[in-house]
């Protein structure tokens, strides 16, 4: 049996990243306590798929957050969910989340009207390596909603373009219905040095992108890969047949950053739910260098 990885929340942020983001942090005084937001605006993504744009009731300061953190949005009287902050994070004036209708709380969620309610507490967890990626070329690996905590990474990347090397974007949806963002993803793709493909699991007759499982364009996507650095996020099996690629490619695993966020209920490693080996998710995650969860990654029903 593989030992564990030495896993402790400074160490599984990845070196280079600013400490300060790989601590939890939180806008209110008890990390437990949700603070009122505001629904701002509502847009429909996809059939199920939604963004909110949240402002605070108050008037105080959106909160600051690193790209890849995370908030717990709390549905008065039906529960709260952790969804990933998918905004800009230079942009100040409302907070972005998108997430898809699969559970009660999620449903609820989806019902909401502008102007409606709903609590907040965050950002808490670990951020995408930025700071790391200077100099390097960077290659971002997304699966179906995946590409939503990746969204403010490629935000914070394009706002510093002249800091990185070549910038690629692998996305794979399972049908063109369910492209995220594909006018963001249009506009991405027609910036110089940044290679954008998207890709179709099923393609429709009016499609006349590519088809097949995203994990197959890492083979042959236009970045140096002895010194790149990968994002990837996504359902975890896509996950996995990516991460393979990448290694298979000569994409090492120190240099190989991925987002874990399953089965968080509290955000500050207090429940367990989201115990992963000697590591919390939503306390020492959810982004983690490879190298440090791999042993754990590739053994079953962990």
């Amino acid at each position: 049996m593989a030992s564990a990885p030495d896993i402790n929340p400074t160490k599984a942020a990845g070196a280079g990243q600013n400490p300060a983001a790989a601590a939890p942090a939180t806008s209110a005084v008890d990390p437990m306590l949700p603070i009122p937001y505001r629904i701002q605006r509502m847009r429909t993504e996809t059939q199920e798929t939604f963004t909110m744009h949240l402002e605070p009731v108050n008037g105080a300061p959106v909160m600051t957050f690193a790209p890849g953190q995370f908030n717990m949005l709390y549905v008065f009287g039906v529960g709260e969910v952790p969804i990933s902050i998918s905004g800009d994070p230079a942009k100040h004036n409302t907070l972005q989340h998108t997430t898809r209708t699969v559970g009660t709380v999620t449903r609820a969620m989806g019902d909401l009207k502008r102007g409606a309610v709903l609590g907040v507490r965050g950002p808490f967890g670990t951020s995408w390596p930025i700071g790391e990626a200077s100099g390097r070329d960077v290659v971002v690996v997304a699966g179906g909603l995946g590409l939503a905590p990746l969204r403010p990474a490629l935000c914070r990347l394009l706002a510093e373009r002249e800091k990185y090397r070549r910038l690629v974007l692998l996305y794979g949806a399972r049908s063109p219905e369910e492209v995220l963002f594909s006018a963001e993803l249009e506009r991405w793709g027609g910036k110089s040095g940044f290679d954008v493909c998207v890709t179709v699991d099923r393609a429709t007759p009016s499609w006349t992108g590519h088809v097949g499982v995203v994990t197959t364009f890492i083979s042959r996507a236009p970045f140096d890969a002895s010194t790149a650095l990968a994002l990837v996020c996504g359902p975890e099996v896509m996950m996995r047949f990516a991460l393979m690629e990448l290694n298979h490619r000569g994409v090492s695993s120190d240099r190989t950053y991925l987002s874990m966020e399953r089965n968080m209920k509290c955000a500050v490693g207090f429940c367990g739910h989201c115990q992963f080996g000697p590591a919390f998710i939503c306390r020492d995650g959810p982004i983690f260098r490879f190298d440090r969860v791999e042993a754990l990654f590739t053994t079953p029903e962990v």
